[in-house]
């Protein structure tokens, strides 16, 4: 069942000051050949980035990396979209999804585990969910975690008391539905992926968003690039998003280019884009990057041989609704 070996222990570096897309992205433009690269969603991206970037310069492969370094926002138990402290569904429970791809197209994923501390890892196998996720993560000795914390649990009753006549939608907003989507390309060209998630504070039970999906929330093709995707997962799922910017990018277009045009998609696709942030990263064979979203406001951690930089990535239209 599992094609996969498992990865590296995990580090983790403190936090930077955002550079302008502008200035980050156009060196990534300029290059003719691949060097090695890690990027990933958000600013807790940074110290995953280096997790990864640790196996990568040691001479390691991109999937390994992707996963040791995605670990590292797994274990964070302040993250509170990510791992064993990330928020409960409406009924209390924790559930994680994860996948994860390398550049031969192997892939897995899991979804709806929980109380494993480290869902990637699970991943690293045919996809599995829910109790069998679980069965499976604790007959081959992966680690337990208990959720949800103390401090989510309280969190979450709280808001089940005054929800209590009705588990209304929450708010969809940045704090409840970040995910990390990380890829790497190594020393020898190859480029992995991984995305894993809490998923959306208080959804519904069984919920699962684009994270666990291939072709959603991660793709990667081998002889063209990567992307991975974060927000509003029924938004992305439509549109196949991580699968359209890689093909996208088959076609000639640019990593940032790309993910423009898959955010150009989703909101041609809907007709109320209240609240619906999306973002999307991506490189290709090459080691070239971008990243692009709905709303301002969405990041993506770099790291090179050179660069170590938090990359606030263009967008359609401000949170006032004024276009870009």
């Amino acid at each position: 069942r599992t094609f996969f070996k498992l990865g590296l222990t995990a580090t983790a570096v403190g936090l930077f000051k955002p550079a302008k897309a502008s200035e980050i992205l156009q060196e990534s433009y300029l290059r003719k050949a691949f060097e090695p690269v890690v990027i990933s969603t958000w600013k807790h991206g940074l110290a995953a980035n280096e997790a990864a970037w640790e196996v990568i310069s040691n001479g390691g492969n991109a999937l390994d990396a992707v996963e040791n370094g995605v670990k590292v926002t797994e274990a964070d138990l302040t993250n509170r979209s990510v791992g064993s402290g990330g928020m409960p569904d409406r009924d209390g429970h924790v559930t994680l999804d994860a996948c994860i791809m390398n550049y031969d197209s192997k892939c897995g994923a899991v979804g709806c585990l929980e109380g494993i501390k480290h869902p990637i890892s699970v991943a690293r196998n045919v996809m599995l969910v829910g109790d069998g996720a679980r069965e499976f993560a604790l007959d081959y000795g992966f680690e337990k975690a208990k959720t949800p914390i103390k401090e989510v649990k309280k969190e979450w009753k709280a808001w089940k008391k005054e929800n209590k006549e009705v588990f209304k939608k929450p708010e969809i907003n940045h704090e409840n539905h970040d995910t990390i989507g990380m890829l790497a390309m190594d020393q020898a060209g190859k480029i992995s992926g991984a995305c894993t998630t809490s998923g959306w504070a208080y959804k519904m039970h069984g919920r699962i968003g684009d994270s666990p999906i291939i072709g959603a929330g991660l793709f990667i093709d081998g002889d063209v690039g990567g992307a991975c995707a974060t927000g509003l997962g029924e938004a992305i799922i439509r549109i196949a998003g991580s699968h359209t910017v890689v093909e996208l990018m088959r076609q000639g277009y640019s990593p940032q280019d790309a993910c423009k045009a898959a955010v150009e998609r989703i909101i041609e696709k809907h007709d109320d884009l209240e609240g619906l942030q999306c973002g999307f990263i991506a490189i290709d064979k090459y080691g070239n990057y971008g990243g692009f979203s709905v709303y301002n406001g969405f990041n993506f951690a770099l790291r090179t041989a050179k660069l170590t930089e938090l990359v606030d990535t263009d967008y359609n239209r401000d949170w006032n609704g004024n276009l870009r």
